[in-house]
């Protein structure tokens, strides 16, 4: 009997639903990286830094010289900076997974994976879910500083966790951008440096830190279309953090944010895991 030797980049096919193996997969390789992060702490100590200087800085330095709703109350600045600075913080995360994957590639860890018998986009996905986890336990703490300076919620807990879980969906989202950033580059550093250069003027020309409304209206038309604006003003709507008196911007996004957001998150989703599958196949073939 003749044998065949299977090539160490052909996967094995299996038997059984491929939506739970893929799944399955996901979650192994989600573990894989949690567990290399719990090994570096220092990688998570540092995410945490970062949105808590924005945090003080903003809310101290700023607070005073900023209006809002016609006021330049430091308390209310502050109320109105925090959904600005939980969107920021799940976004800048982009640059953390694309400089991961990014390494793995360097590596040759993707190419070890391609060569088992699992599913194709098991390993970015599992990849963004990790991150998804460290992301929430940077919000977690996050919550707890801005408690700590003066932030509160006067909506209740229900729509806390809403806005909660916006912010979530569109650090999910922005994952998926940091993939293929980091599938397109040759080394960890060209992924993070390609990762934060778009996040500052798409963070900066936003509802984030600043009323759009006192913005040129060149500047205004594109900060409201912008989808960060839109989960920002969902969820100071869903926190009760809007000024008494913010008039809220009359295009589509700006009078309905929750579901802006929402749809937002869901095409950057699915355009770019596509792209991302695409480009993890063709770059480890």
């Amino acid at each position: 009997m003749t044998t065949v030797t299977t090539p160490a980049t052909t996967s094995v096919p299996r038997t059984g639903n491929p939506f739970v193996q893929s799944v399955r997969d996901s979650l192994v390789v989600a573990r894989r990286n949690l567990i290399r992060m719990l090994r570096i702490p220092e990688v998570v100590i540092f995410g945490l830094v970062q949105p808590i200087m924005f945090v003080v800085l903003f809310s101290y330095v700023f607070g005073g010289s900023m209006n809002v709703g016609g006021s330049t109350s430091p308390a209310l600045y502050r109320e109105f900076l925090m959904a600005g600075i939980f969107a920021q913080t799940v976004t800048f995360a982009t640059a953390g997974a694309g400089a991961g994957i990014a390494d793995d590639m360097h590596k040759g860890l993707i190419d070890r994976f391609r060569s088992l018998p699992m599913a194709r986009g098991a390993v970015l996905t599992g990849r963004t879910l990790a991150d998804l986890v460290q992301t929430a336990l940077t919000v977690v703490v996050l919550a707890i500083v801005a408690l700590l300076v003066g932030w509160r919620v006067h909506e209740g807990l229900p729509k806390a966790l809403a806005a909660f879980g916006l912010l979530l969906l569109l650090g999910y989202a922005f994952s998926w951008i940091g993939a293929l950033i980091g599938l397109s580059v040759r080394t960890p550093e060209a992924a993070t440096s390609g990762g934060l250069i778009w996040l500052f003027p798409l963070t900066f020309i936003s509802n984030a830190f600043v009323d759009s409304n006192q913005m040129t209206p060149w500047l205004r038309h594109i900060a409201e279309w912008n989808p960060f604006s839109a989960t920002v003003l969902a969820c100071r709507e869903l926190f009760g953090n809007l000024p008494p008196g913010y008039q809220t911007p009359d295009v589509w996004p700006m009078q309905h944010p929750v579901l802006a957001s929402v749809l937002w998150s869901i095409v950057i989703i699915l355009v770019f895991r596509t792209l991302a599958v695409r480009k993890y196949r063709s770059a480890t073939v």
